[in-house]
């Protein structure tokens, strides 16, 4: 029975700092107001302003696709940190925000990018291993002046940055890491269209279905609108929109061909994976078959507090930096070696 209640308040555990972002404004502000107390030193780097960032991608069917994003530049950075959100967010995700202000406590600049569509533009919708994205962003004219780039994605933003670090990509690239991502889409499809999943799986879809709408009004969207205005599950969704639109022949083959955990093996520079036991969005039972046999380049840590993308704040992952999880995975970024 205590074993059955231990586990009982680990899951409940793992739920609260999922949502605790979406607390009531005045302990959310608290919140923020303790993490930034907590986490910076008063000698720390000035945050720079954002400052809208554009670029473009080459695609097969609709040519020239317009990317966006948020950059912070700090005064003298030579290091850029490329942020990904995760699957129905953007660049303006709460917690996208938390690796600008770890970015800036090092000098370091910032890219909050957005994969395409995902700022309401109606460009187009992007998969979970559409990497053309962060390689178009990389090569923009703007970014060229940075001598050492790392990569930080978030749920499937991490997934991303695995697949990409598995490719041949700019030589400025040294290391990159992902937080609660999965590996294997169809084990974390199928553990998101529970019934037990249904509060995030909804936030998830309606994301999505405001940025497909946008596309639907702008281009020849590959599923009728009122289609996809019904689905209700993650597999659904991709059976709609993604395998038809970038020539799929199934979810499975789609699932086969685009998780990041058949190309663990071709890891080109050293990477991190940071999960949550008690994740309810991206379970740890949908994550560790892939990871019976890690490949030397792969750091994996298992973190027992937490939740989807969000932690307490003196997370510790071993590293000689301040507590927090940005913080310490700054530090194992620009410590790692190939």
């Amino acid at each position: 029975m205590l074993a059955g209640l231990k586990a009982i308040s680990s899951s409940l555990s793992g739920h609260y700092w999922t949502l605790e972002p979406f607390i009531p404004a005045w302990a959310s502000f608290r919140t923020r107001a303790r993490r930034v107390d907590s986490s910076f030193s008063s000698a720390a780097p000035v945050e720079a302003a954002a400052r809208p960032w554009s670029g473009s991608a080459e695609d097969a069917r609709f040519g020239r696709v317009y990317l966006s994003g948020q950059l912070n530049v700090p005064l003298g950075a030579t290091r850029l940190l490329l942020a990904v959100h995760g699957l129905g967010g953007n660049s303006e995700s709460q917690y996208l925000k938390r690796p600008v202000r770890a970015a800036a406590s090092l000098g370091w600049a910032c890219l909050r990018l957005n994969m395409r569509g995902a700022d309401g533009s109606g460009e187009d919708f992007y998969h979970a291993a559409l990497t053309a994205d962060l390689h178009a962003a990389l090569a923009s004219p703007e970014l060229s002046a940075f001598n050492d780039i790392y990569v930080l994605g978030y749920s499937l933003g991490g997934h991303l940055a695995l697949r990409f670090a598995a490719e041949a990509h700019d030589p400025r690239v040294r290391s990159v890491a992902a937080v609660c991502s999965p590996l294997d889409l169809a084990r974390s499809a199928s553990a998101i269209d529970r019934p037990f999943s249904l509060p995030y799986r909804h936030y998830v879809l309606r994301r999505l279905k405001q940025s497909y709408a946008e596309v639907a009004q702008r281009r020849r969207a590959p599923t009728p609108l009122t289609t996809v205005l019904r689905v209700r599950s993650i597999r659904h969704w991709d059976a709609c929109t993604v395998v038809p639109r970038y020539g799929f022949e199934s979810t499975a083959d789609y699932y086969e061909r685009a998780s990041a955990m058949g190309r663990l093996g071709a890891l080109r520079v050293p990477a991190l994976l940071v999960n949550a036991e008690h994740d309810p969005m991206v379970p740890a039972e949908t994550v560790r078959p892939a990871l019976a046999n890690p490949p030397p380049r792969l750091d994996v840590r298992w973190l027992k507090a937490g939740g989807h993308v969000g932690f307490p704040l003196d997370v510790d992952l071993g590293e000689r930096a301040p507590r927090g999880l940005e913080r310490q995975i700054m530090s194992w970024l620009s410590n790692a070696t190939s």
